[in-house]
């Protein structure tokens, strides 16, 4: 079995965002900090079809699992 490596951009426009470098950086400024007490995918920032991609990604899909973390990180910086 293969499994792919997905970029953060790719992640950001799989949830139907700006994927580029700046538009990231954008995201995270205005989006950031969301509180360690909090889910990523419950935080309020994300629409239901986002949170819902963002924590079946997380439970059910090693390919993008490490990239969902790394979100994760960026978001509570």
């Amino acid at each position: 079995m293969e499994t792919q490596v997905h970029s953060i951009n790719a992640l950001f426009e799989q949830l139907g965002l700006d994927g580029t470098k700046r538009g990231i950086e954008k995201f995270v400024v205005a989006s950031a900090p969301i509180p360690s007490h909090v889910n990523l995918w419950d935080a309020p920032i994300w629409t239901e079809a986002q949170a819902t991609a963002l924590k079946q990604m997380k439970a059910d899909d090693a390919d993008w699992s490490e990239v969902v973390d790394q979100l994760d990180v960026m978001l509570r910086a």
